[in-house]
Formats: C-alpha cells, sequence, structure tokens
C-alpha cells in the first residue's frame, strides 16, 4: 500500500454585498482576503507540499487558491461539487499523484471531509488533511482515511 494526502479547502469568507453578481462571479470579501492571506504560512509552518493543487473556477476559489503561491489547476467540476462528485474526481487521479488539494466549496467538501474522518464540520478558510493507504486512487476507500491535520483561518483582526 502507499500513503497518499488529501488536502480539502473551503474557501475564504465571499461578497454577499453585490445582489447583481452571480454565484460563481461572487468575490472574496475583506475578511475572506485577510483569512486567504493566512494560509501560506499555515503551509510553510505545517510543511504541507500538495503535489497537485484542484480548484474550483468559481472566483471566490480561485482567489483562495491564489494565495496558496502553488500551482494550481482549475477544475471545472469541483463548483458546487457533492461528496460523491468530489471523490469520484479523486479516483481518477494518476497514481503519480502522492497529494492533493481540493478548493472548493460546501456542502460537498463538508460532506466528504466527513466521510475521510473529520465530523465537525468547515467554516470559510478551514483547511483539513487526510492520510489514506491505498496502492491506486481508483481503488481508494474513503474508510481506510484518517484525519492528518485542521487549520482554520478566521481572516479577523
Amino acid at each position: 500500500m502507499t500513503l497518499r494526502r488529501i488536502f480539502l479547502l473551503r474557501h475564504a469568507k465571499s461578497d454577499w454585498n453585490d445582489p447583481g453578481v452571480v454565484d460563481h462571479e461572487r468575490p472574496l470579501n475583506k475578511r475572506g482576503k485577510r483569512s486567504a492571506g493566512e494560509l501560506p504560512a499555515t503551509l510553510q509552518r505545517e510543511q504541507l507540499q500538495p503535489g497537485l493543487v484542484l480548484v474550483s473556477t468559481a472566483r471566490r476559489a480561485k482567489e483562495t487558491a491564489e494565495h496558496l503561491g502553488l500551482d494550481l489547476a482549475a477544475e471545472p467540476k469541483l463548483y458546487n461539487a457533492s461528496a460523491n462528485d468530489l471523490l469520484a474526481r479523486l479516483r481518477t487521479l494518476p497514481d503519480s499523484v502522492q497529494s492533493v488539494m481540493l478548493v472548493g466549496h460546501n456542502p460537498g467538501m463538508e460532506d466528504l471531509a466527513n466521510w475521510l474522518g473529520d465530523p465537525a464540520g468547515m467554516s470559510t478558510a478551514t483547511l483539513l488533511a487526510f492520510e489514506v493507504d491505498t496502492a491506486s486512487w481508483g481503488e481508494m476507500d474513503v474508510t481506510k482515511s484518517r484525519s492528518a491535520g485542521r487549520w482554520e483561518h478566521p481572516g479577523e483582526k
């Protein structure tokens, strides 16, 4: 078996002030920008280095992920994806990928986190880590996953 890591990052707090902006195009608000700005320090301090970062195409998710300072891959299917959708995407990863980060939305992210071993919920800008022992992403069993870290970024100052 091979130990693989999954990181789930819920986008930071978005701006709801302009009712004319469609959901997909909502930007981060001030608090969200502060929260997203806390992410690089967490990655560095905890030595978190995902090999692949898949990001929802929603503006708030992209703006959150841009703070990471990592190479990002836009993933349209992550926008409003269910836990089943997210799990299906993980199972299509090439086995050369040892660790992956998904940057997306609730309720799918929170539901998947629950399946993987963290039932505590995900507020905005929460980053979770999981370890799963599996020979292949395609054969990944969520019951063989365990929580490996939780970092919340409230962005309050």
